[in-house]
């Protein structure tokens, strides 16, 4: 029987940094080291000061601090990680590919590739390599080839362990799974990989499946969830324009036990990293195989998660006398959902994007998220020059500091803080009349109308 005394995951990110760190603080006789090319980010993680850790999680800061230094460790040594490693998870982006064939659709392997090349040039014992990334199926066949052809006489065991957190909760979830999920066809690989979830997940939460069916319900999973978000987000425009509340909607369906109330919420539209990402995975799986309709279906989901950030920005300047150029509106939250600093395909992007394009003046203040950070994400869609958006984008400390003079705020992601200002306050520093749009349905819509702000909400007549 395999027993597993060193870990390594290659990929100190979203999903590689907290997943180790909660293995690290279970399996305190298993040394884990994380490693990754960005020297910044490791130093990041290794940083004696917990609050400047590259991931916020809430009680990820707890968890690191524990484990680092017993058995948790992380470095940019990539070789020396790999051959001391019995177990090998592989964590790196696998990004929307922006070049050549599936362009828009496809996920980019080209990291995953370098990984499995990497640990072909470098082991010389028997490894086992788990598949962390969220991949394409039948990923781990090229991985095997890669692998198996070194010509070294090494051993390897692919095995398929997709991630199920939500951001925000990653801690939670991983300390409580709903389930983890083992793929893989040599059982002993798959046992050893077991064992270590065993030292605090029950055995019936444990889930094993061939490889294919491992890789599948990843992106499976993610677009279930998100066709629930784009469901009601299309239901929440008919409700505009009929008079009904998409909230009293989604409380009524969501009592159906064959429906459930989770991911029933309508909002601006779903970001993060992997519903978009995995959504279009799957469509391109589909139309490789000549499957038109089931990609035609599911494609749509994306649409409407598009319109629906379209539509809330054209809302805003419709709202304000079909011009927003020069006036100054605020955006309440960057990052794509509360409690964590990611922005990946966030909400906020798009709508900021559409009203830069009309020449408003957007104030940003976000909790979590850096200027920096921001600047970058609205200079990655390329729609006009870092200079501009510059110019028209800036970036406070403080939510005071954003709604001071605005003619409009906006509420882009659901802080818990948000709900607890003075609004009373901002309204009387703003401009007249002083528009509020929520896009996460966060703030009592009576209330503020009582104050005397122009209120929409997503959803309401």
């Amino acid at each position: 029987m395999t027993t597993i005394k060193k870990i390594t995951c290659i990929g100190a990110g979203y999903v590689g940094g907290p997943t180790m760190s909660v293995i690290a603080q279970k399996n305190p006789n298993v040394e884990i080291t994380v490693v990754d090319l960005n020297q910044q980010r490791i130093a990041a993680w290794n940083d004696e000061n917990l609050e400047n850790l590259p991931v916020y999680e809430p009680g990820l800061d707890a968890v690191v601090g524990e484990a680092r230094g017993r058995n948790l460790f992380f470095s940019t040594d990539v070789d020396k990680a790999i051959d001391e490693a019995d177990m090998i998870f592989i964590s790196v982006n696998t990004p929307t590919k922006t070049y050549g064939k599936g362009k828009g659709q496809a996920a980019d392997l080209k990291f995953i590739e370098l990984c499995a090349r990497q640990i072909a040039a470098v082991a010389k014992s028997d490894k086992i390599v788990v598949e962390k990334s969220t991949l394409p199926v039948r990923t781990a066949e090229a991985l095997k080839s890669i692998l198996d052809h070194t010509g070294n006489g090494v051993n390897f065991h692919i095995l398929s362990n997709p991630e199920f957190l939500a951001e925000g909760t990653a801690v939670t979830d991983l300390h409580n799974p709903d389930r983890v999920l083992i793929g893989g066809e040599d059982a002993e690989a798959i046992e050893a990989l077991v064992q270590v979830y065993e030292a605090w997940v029950p055995r019936e939460r444990i889930l094993t499946t061939n490889l294919w069916s491992s890789e599948l319900s990843k992106l499976v999973a993610n677009a279930f969830l998100a066709q629930r978000v784009s469901s009601i987000n299309a239901i929440s425009e008919l409700c505009e324009v009929t008079g009904a509340n998409v909230d009293e909607v989604a409380h009524a369906i969501g009592k159906d036990s064959r429906i459930g109330s989770k991911f029933l919420k309508a909002s601006v539209g779903f970001g993060g990293s992997c519903f978009q990402k995995d959504i279009l995975n799957l469509v391109y799986i589909a139309r490789s195989y000549h499957l038109n309709e089931v990609a035609d279906y599911w494609e749509q989901v994306i649409l409407l998660n598009d319109h629906q950030k379209t539509r809330f920005a054209e809302r805003i300047i419709k709202t304000m006398y079909n011009t927003v150029n020069g006036k100054q509106i605020a955006f309440l939250g960057w990052a794509f959902k509360k409690d964590t600093n990611d922005t990946r395909e966030s909400a906020a992007i798009y709508v900021a994007d559409h009203l830069l394009d009309e020449e408003a003046n957007i104030i940003v203040y976000d909790p979590k998220v850096s200027a920096e950070q921001i600047y970058r994400d609205l200079d990655y869609l390329g729609t006009r020059s870092p200079e501009d958006n510059r110019r028209l984008v800036t970036v406070v400390n403080t939510a005071e500091e954003a709604v001071n003079n605005a003619h409009a705020v906006a509420v882009l992601t659901e802080w818990d803080e948000f709900k607890h200002y003075d609004w009373a306050k901002i309204k009387e520093n703003m401009k007249r009349p002083a528009f509020l749009f929520d896009g996460r349905k966060l703030l009592d819509g009576a209330e503020l109308e009582k104050l005397g702000f122009s209120y929409y909400a997503i959803g309401e007549g």
